[in-house]
């Protein structure tokens, strides 16, 4: 037996963060958050902003300790699963680096026999300026108009589109996305979205041991 994993992904400020949270007050069991903030808070200087790179290829001597620190989380993450915990993971998964790394299908390989949920977080660009020039002082990029770096990001986060469920922070409260997802934990599609994500070919410069 192992527990439920969930990954949530999409742009800073979609809302990942809230629904994250909301799974652990309202779902049943003991959920265990192993997203980007949490491993963020976990770095030295010389790895940040680690997986929280963002779309651009703007730090390539960056690019193979992010490879290495998404399979380790995964690796985490598969293991707090097969002691039957349930995870959720908030991520801003995307290949727009320097070059195409194959991140997330090596990832999605490294899950073979868990039961994973794959979520879209989508949220309209202009609400997610919103948030972001609501906290002005924050770590995110705000200020009049869409920042390129926030276009870039609404751009690459949900390619190449595979999940098992979407949902729309927009027009969906963090209440009504754990709703949608406990339903689908409860009747999850028979075509899971990392399986096919599995099949994809690696890149070129897939990470070592990617084809174990």
């Amino acid at each position: 037996m192992t527990g439920h994993i969930v990954i949530l992904n999409g742009a800073p400020r979609s809302g990942k963060s809230s629904i994250a949270r909301a799974m652990q007050q309202d779902l049943p069991g003991p959920w265990i958050n192993l997203g980007v903030d949490a491993q963020y808070a976990s770095l030295p200087e010389a790895l940040k902003p680690g997986i929280g790179l963002r779309p651009g290829g703007e730090m390539p001597e960056l690019e193979p300790h992010v490879v290495r620190l998404y399979l380790a989380l995964y690796d985490a993450i598969a293991a707090h699963a097969r002691q039957d915990f349930d995870v959720v993971a908030d991520l801003g998964h995307h290949d727009s680096y320097s070059r195409p790394l194959g991140i997330l299908p090596a990832c999605a390989r490294r899950m073979a026999g868990l039961d994973v949920l794959f979520v879209g977080v989508h949220c309209p660009i202009e609400e997610i300026m919103r948030r972001r020039n609501a906290d002005p002082q924050g770590f995110y990029v705000a200020g009049p108009g869409i920042p390129e770096p926030v276009r870039r990001w609404q751009e690459a986060v949900h390619l190449p589109g595979l999940y098992d469920l979407t949902v729309d922070t927009g027009a969906m409260s963090p209440q009504d996305c754990v709703g949608a997802i406990a339903a689908a934990l409860a009747n999850p599609p028979a075509d899971r979205a990392f399986a096919r994500l599995a099949a994809m070919s690696p890149a070129p410069s897939a990470p070592a041991g990617d084809h174990a």
